[in-house]
């Protein structure tokens, strides 16, 4: 799941300051834990207030995640762009609007700082820090759900910045929203979430045997609509 950039034209790393280079980092770490923190924290509180109705768990989870998107982007997407998504950065990078630096530092702050969020959310419950996730997440029909969950949040994304970029924060958070109930896997579409999410065995985990499977979905989807965006738009050196 997640996420979306803001209308903000960072700098490249290579000409961005240390000191705003930083900030950025820190804001994507912080900004993937506390996504993670909403995404865990909304499915434990769910399950819990739902008393065994999944519909009503898997109803407050999603309208929580959405919510928890659009107020992240919001505030984090100029200082980092708001990725909070290794596919996300991973398209940017190739897309050449990142540099490698920039893009290697987002992975690992995104993978640490969704970690981070889950332990931090099961402290917040009173439930062992340390979990391996234990519900079974595979199959066909949960791996085309994470390409057709991850294409379409890349498509809403990238089609979003060039219609209305300003609506970005609500595109990604109402896509999610929407994501949850129309793809049998609940729409993890994030390798960092995907990861973060196999070290707990709440409502919202998945046990690491089935982490690999949704991770190359994710990246399929991404290169699917990289491909597709160059049919329909090649790039102007290949134009001229």
């Amino acid at each position: 799941m997640s996420v979306g950039l803001s209308e903000a034209k960072l700098p490249p790393a290579a000409s961005m300051p240390f000191l705003l280079l930083r900030e950025a980092v820190l804001a994507e770490f912080a900004g993937t834990a506390a996504l993670l923190a909403i995404v865990v924290g909304s499915g434990i509180m769910g399950e819990r207030l739902a008393q065994g109705n999944a519909a009503i768990a898997l109803l407050a989870n999603s309208l929580a995640t959405g919510a928890g998107l659009y107020v992240l982007i919001t505030l984090l997407g100029s200082i980092s762009g708001a990725h909070f998504n290794p596919v996300v950065t991973g398209v940017m990078w190739w897309r050449g609007e990142l540099p490698t630096r920039q893009f290697l530092a987002y992975l690992v702050a995104q993978v640490a700082g969704a970690i981070l969020g889950v332990w931090l959310t099961h402290l917040m419950f009173d439930i062992p820090v340390f979990q391996i996730g234990v519900k079974a997440r595979t199959g066909l029909g949960q791996w085309v759900s994470e390409v057709v969950a991850t294409a379409g949040l890349l498509a809403t994304i990238l089609l979003g910045l060039r219609a209305q970029s300003k609506a970005i924060p609500a595109l990604v958070g109402s896509y999610i929203m929407a994501a949850y109930w129309f793809t049998a896997s609940t729409s993890f579409a994030n390798p960092a979430v995907t990861i973060a999410r196999s070290l707990t065995t709440t409502f919202s985990g998945i046990q690491p045997a089935d982490m690999l499977g949704f991770i190359a979905a994710q990246v399929v989807a991404a290169m699917l609509v990289l491909g597709m965006l160059r049919w329909l738009r090649p790039p102007a050196k290949a134009a001229s």
